[in-house]
C-alpha cells in the first residue's frame, strides 16, 4: 500500500465534544481532509510546537521526549496513521538509530505532536482516507447577494460519519449554508 502525505491545516475547539479539539489534516496532493478529535493537552502541545516563537519555561512532555531522543541519537523518521476503528485513529512512529528502524505504537495526537518537533512527515493510507476523510470543495460562484456559496461535491457518496465530520468543520468555519446542505443530506440518508 502506498502512503499518502498529510499536512497540518489547523486545530479548533470541537463544538460537538466538550473539552476536545478537532485537528484537521490535509491530503498534500489532493482535496481530502482528515479530521481527528484530540484532547486539550495534546492540542496545546501541538499548538505550541506549531508556533515557533512560543518557548515554555520548562519542557512539555513532547519536548522532553524530543530532548531524550536527541541525547541518544534516535530520530523520528515519519508518522503513519495506519487505521481507524470505531472513530479511534491508530498511529505508528517510525524511529531510527544506528541504521536500525523500530516501529512504536502511538496515540495519533502524540505522534503528530512529535512529528512537528522532529520535522518528520505524516502519512496515512488510502483506506483511512476512504473511511474518515472528507472533501469540502467550495464553488466560488457568487449568489445574488454577492456572497460566495460553497457546494459539497459528491454528497451521495459520503457516509453518515463523513457527513457529520464535514458538518463540524463547516460550523467551525462558520459556513452555515454548507452545514445546512450537509445536514439535509444526512437527514436523507
Amino acid at each position: 500500500m502506498s502512503l499518502i502525505r498529510l499536512t497540518i491545516d489547523r486545530i479548533s475547539y470541537s463544538q460537538n465534544t466538550n473539552g476536545a479539539y478537532a485537528l484537521l489534516l490535509n491530503e498534500k496532493n489532493g482535496e481530502r481532509k482528515l479530521p481527528i478529535v484530540i484532547g486539550g493537552f495534546e492540542a496545546q502541545s501541538i499548538a505550541v510546537a506549531l508556533e515557533k516563537e512560543i518557548k515554555p519555561p520548562r519542557p512539555l512532555t513532547h519536548d522532553l521526549f524530543k530532548n531524550f531522543s536527541d541525547c541518544f541519537e534516535i530520530n523520528l523518521k515519519q508518522v503513519i496513521i495506519h487505521k481507524i476503528v470505531d472513530g479511534v485513529f491508530f498511529s505508528s512512529l517510525i524511529c531510527a538509530r544506528d541504521k536500525i528502524e523500530e516501529i512504536i505504537d502511538s496515540r495519533t495526537s502524540d505522534a503528530i505532536a512529535l512529528a512537528i518537533r522532529f520535522n518528520a512527515p505524516i502519512f496515512t493510507y488510502e483506506s483511512v482516507l476512504e473511511k474518515a476523510g472528507i472533501v469540502l470543495k467550495p464553488d466560488l460562484k457568487k449568489n445574488k447577494s454577492g456572497s460566495i456559496k460553497a457546494k459539497k461535491t459528491d454528497l451521495k457518496k459520503m457516509s453518515a460519519s463523513q457527513i457529520k465530520k464535514a458538518i463540524e468543520v463547516a460550523v467551525k468555519n462558520e459556513d452555515y449554508e454548507l452545514a445546512a446542505q450537509l445536514r439535509d443530506e444526512l437527514n436523507n440518508k
